[in-house]
């Protein structure tokens, strides 16, 4: 690990939020297979298919999944390996970019017949929901606060998620698409596009780095240096492994040496605001790459993980910071997740800046509250570096 202290930074100062699918391809039998189709015998013959606006951004491999819902992408990446699938006459990988106009040669695809889907509507009680969430919008992105246990997207024992809830704001085809995500237990700025277009120029932001996320987090202990940086490698630990029997509450990253397999780099900043010494402090915390867990990965490695985390900081070394009463946390605080996805900052693609700031979540107030800590004090890690 590579840990040092930053510039001293300069006080921040108060902000406010500112801010044609194609042609059907048909068989020899003459059975059109649409987008979204749920077809279930093998595809006979050669398409070609034009990649539509709301497309253009989108990988390959997702357009496809678009289209082909049954379709296997182990299939895909083996058609797209022989050169079968071209775009505008060229060969592609999976993770290739299409853009809008384009023309995608799709071959026959053996596509499974799935079981019949149930029907799904929209529950007009998340547009409620998330109207409430909502903390800036306009004609083209969407900026909600989402809250404490409530996930992004659907997995493993989700029922109730983000992405299921935008459903509700579909109008024809088109539905809002998530440009990131949040971790389940994170409260915060979580930003959402109205159409794919906006999806995809939204996501070079993000790719590129233009985009400035900042977090608040309570953590364990008191970091020293009181502002610092930390590189480190991540790599999946076993619990992360895709595989039916891994327990949820095993799946967390750790700390990998540089060449190992699947490893990446992670950069985080990050600064004290205030603490109650030696107990805790309040981390404000900003992010230059964004590895799964990273922020929770990090805190940890340093040695003061952040409050309330079920899967990280659970050492011998923080039990014995817990045993110790001059260093253990007030019993009276609610054992939940303490990090909060403050504040982002980025290009709006039609001009000008979202600059969107979120509110402490309820059990992080109490918490704000309980150690005397101003939500209105200057925040040091607004003008750290970005790289």
């Amino acid at each position: 690990m590579r840990l040092c202290v930053t510039p001293t930074l300069r006080p921040a100062r108060d902000r406010k939020a500112v801010i044609d699918t194609g042609p059907p391809l048909a068989d020899k039998a003459g059975m059109a297979i649409r987008p979204n189709s749920s077809a279930g015998a093998a595809a006979s013959g050669v398409a070609t298919a034009v990649v539509a606006e709301d497309e253009a951004g989108m990988r390959l491999d997702r357009w496809f999944k678009r289209r082909y819902p049954a379709l296997a992408l182990s299939h895909l990446a083996k058609i797209c390996r022989k050169g079968e699938v071209r775009v505008d006459g060229k060969r592609v990988e999976t993770s290739t970019r299409l853009e809008e106009g384009q023309k995608v040669r799709v071959p026959p695809l053996r596509i499974e017949a799935p079981a019949a889907p149930a029907v799904k509507r929209a529950d007009p009680r998340d547009a409620l929901a998330l109207a409430d969430m909502t903390l800036f919008e306009d004609k083209d992105v969407l900026v909600l606060n989402k809250p404490y246990g409530l996930a992004t997207q659907g997995g493993s024992g989700q029922t109730r998620h983000i992405d299921g809830m935008l459903e509700s704001l579909a109008k024809g085809d088109t539905r809002p698409v998530l440009v990131h995500r949040l971790d389940r237990d994170t409260s915060g700025v979580l930003l959402v596009a109205k159409n794919r277009r906006m999806a995809a120029d939204l996501g070079e932001i993000f790719r590129s780095r233009q985009a400035k996320k900042f977090y608040w987090a309570l953590v364990e202990g008191v970091p020293k240096p009181a502002q610092g940086r930390i590189s480190l490698y991540l790599a999946k630990g076993a619990g992360m492994e895709k595989s039916r029997g891994a327990a949820r509450g095993l799946e967390k990253m750790r700390v990998a040496k540089h060449g190992e397999a699947d490893a990446q780099h992670s950069l985080t900043y990050y600064a004290i605001v205030d603490k109650v010494a030696p107990r805790c402090a309040w981390l404000s915390i900003k992010p230059l790459t964004g590895r799964t867990h990273q922020l929770r990965a990090h805190a940890e490695a340093i040695g003061h993980p952040i409050f309330g985390d079920p899967k990280y900081g659970h050492r011998p070394e923080d039990e014995v910071r817990r045993r110790d009463p001059l260093r253990a946390m007030p019993e009276g605080l609610e054992r939940k997740l303490h990090l909060l996805a403050r504040r982002l900052v980025l290009p709006h693609p039609k001009g000008g800046v979202i600059d969107v700031t979120a509110p402490l979540p309820e059990h992080m107030k109490k918490s704000w509250e309980l150690f005397g800590f101003d939500v209105k004090r200057p925040d040091p890690i607004e003008d750290a570096p970005d790289g």
